[in-house]
């Protein structure tokens, strides 16, 4: 908490409106580590266990390697552990975080020449749900596009689209590391097994993990391998897919609705 005359400077990634990583969840995984249970860590930090468990997911994803390795299941609401990844994560917001105070004391002691300066504090936010940490593999050039294939580990696969004048501006090439991001609005699902016949390149098999319905829309978030995707789409579609938890589905989405962000 800031005193009169200090800046609170709040060091956070936020997308679609959700906070993906910040102070809170940087807490969480502190309280994991004492803890070892999603349950007591989620009481510890005022989460709910459903706002909790959408924390991991969402660090999990934006890792290169887990950041949490979770049991379901039990008594005490599921077992789990922070890895290295995660332990690195925490040292390095926490240095950032750091930083970034120190810089906020030095504006509030000595003022600003010009208030734009105040323009790197400014957070990014994003109208998108699934955002994924990911490698570029391979890049097929065209005329206008470029074909960008990207691996998030260990094994998904993902194709997007990309112009030719972003590519340059992005710098992409083979072994960089981007986030690739879909909007959930944009994932559809379909029954494991069933042939497709659908121009969408990309085909992703997982097991869904959580559905919400309403009275017109579900939200349905599948496992697949370690990183989830989330849809959105109408509570007859999921129907028709079998988006059941525990029950195999394939997430769909074009190349063009793929955004791509690198620093």
């Amino acid at each position: 908490m800031a005193q009169d005359g200090e800046l609170d400077a709040i060091l956070a990634w936020r997308a679609g409106g959700r906070l993906l990583i910040g102070r809170e969840r940087i807490a969480l995984l502190e309280s994991v580590i004492i803890h070892k249970s999603i349950t007591k860590a989620a009481e510890a930090t005022g989460y709910s266990y459903k706002t909790a468990w959408d924390a991991v997911n969402a660090i999990n994803n934006l890792l290169p390697r887990p950041g949490f390795i979770t049991r379901t299941g039990g008594g005490g609401g599921g077992g789990v552990e922070v890895t290295e990844e995660g332990l690195r994560l925490i040292r390095t917001f926490r240095r950032l975080e750091a930083q970034l105070g120190a810089i906020s004391t030095s504006i509030a002691q000595s003022g600003l020449e010009h208030e734009d300066e105040l323009f790197f504090l400014g957070g990014i936010k994003l109208s998108v749900r699934n955002a994924l940490f990911c490698e570029v593999t391979k890049i097929a050039p065209a005329r206008v596009n470029s074909e960008v294939k990207l691996q998030a580990p260990p094994e998904i696969v993902i194709t997007g689209l990309v112009s030719n004048s972003t590519l340059e501006e992005l710098r992409l090439a083979v072994g960089r590391h981007c986030i690739a991001m879909v909007n959930a609005q944009s994932v559809m699902l379909a029954p494991e097994g069933e042939v497709l016949r659908i121009s969408a390149r990309n085909k992703i098999a997982g097991t869904v993990i959580s559905r919400i319905d309403d009275e017109t829309g579900s939200e349905v978030i599948v496992d697949i391998g370690g990183k989830t995707l989330t849809s959105v789409i109408s509570r007859e579609g999921a129907e028709v897919a079998g988006a059941n938890i525990g029950g195999r589905v394939v997430a769909i989405f074009k190349t063009s609705h793929v955004i791509l962000a690198c620093d």
